[in-house]
C-alpha cells in the first residue's frame, strides 16, 4: 500500500507539458523552509494499492507526464515504481521525481530494496535536500545546491530549462484543502504556509 498524501491531474506547474502528481505522506529529512510540512510527519494519509494510484494518475488522456514528489518518494519507490509501470502499459510517459537523497546514496547504498525499481522507470531525477539559504526563485529544483539529473536522456532536448526557468504555481482545490502546485519561490512558500497555519 503506498501512503498517499495528494494526487492531481492536468498541471503544467512540475514539469514539461501536461502532467500528473503523486506526493506521498511522510520524509526524514525536515528540511527548513519545506513548503510541503504537513506532509513530512510519517502518519496514516490516504493508503492506495499501486493499482488506485495508477487509475487516478491517469483520470486524464491528455496528460503525458509524471511527477512523484512528497514527502520522500524513495520511501515508497517499490509501489512507486509499479505505480509509474501500470500506467505506461496504456500510454507513453515521462516521470519526473523528486527526492532528498543524492542519487550516488540511491546506487551505492539505497535506503530500500524498491530504489533500484523506480530509479529505473525515472526519466529526471531532482535530487538533494532543500537548503532555503540557496534558493534562487528559479528553476524546478527548490534550491541551487540540488541536482538535475537526465537518467534516460528522455527530457533532454526538449527545450525545457529544470535549472533556471521561471517558476510557475497553481492553486487547485483538492477536497477542502487548497493545493499549492509547482515550486514557489521563498516568499510566496512563507506566505502560504503562514496562510495554512491560521486556518
Amino acid at each position: 500500500m503506498l501512503n498517499v498524501a495528494a494526487i492531481t491531474t492536468g498541471t503544467r506547474a512540475l514539469g514539461p507539458g501536461l502532467r500528473s502528481v503523486l506526493w506521498v505522506q511522510g520524509c526524514p529529512f525536515r528540511c527548513a523552509g519545506c513548503i510541503a510540512e504537513s506532509w513530512i510527519p510519517v502518519r496514516p494519509a490516504t493508503a492506495m494499492t499501486p493499482g488506485e494510484a495508477a487509475q487516478a494518475l491517469s483520470i486524464r488522456p491528455d496528460v503525458r507526464g509524471v511527477t512523484f514528489s512528497g514527502g520522500e518518494p524513495m520511501e515508497q519507490a517499490t509501489g512507486l515504481s509499479e505505480v509509474i509501470r501500470l500506467m505506461r502499459q496504456d500510454r507513453e510517459l515521462d516521470l519526473i521525481c523528486f527526492t532528498g537523497y543524492r542519487l550516488e546514496r540511491l546506487l551505492d547504498d539505497p535506503p530500500n530494496p524498491g530504489v533500484p525499481n523506480l530509479l529505473a522507470e525515472v526519466d529526471v531525477l531532482i535530487d538533494g535536500l532543500y537548503v532555503r539559504s540557496r534558493d534562487d526563485g528559479l528553476g524546478l529544483r527548490g534550491s541551487t545546491n540540488q541536482r538535475v539529473h537526465h537518467l534516460s536522456g528522455l527530457l533532454t532536448d526538449i527545450g525545457y530549462d529544470f535549472a533556471g526557468r521561471v517558476r510557475a504555481i497553481e492553486l487547485q482545490q483538492a477536497g477542502d484543502d487548497l493545493l499549492m502546485v509547482g515550486v514557489p519561490d521563498p516568499v510566496l512558500a512563507s506566505a502560504f504556509q503562514a496562510a495554512h497555519r491560521e486556518d
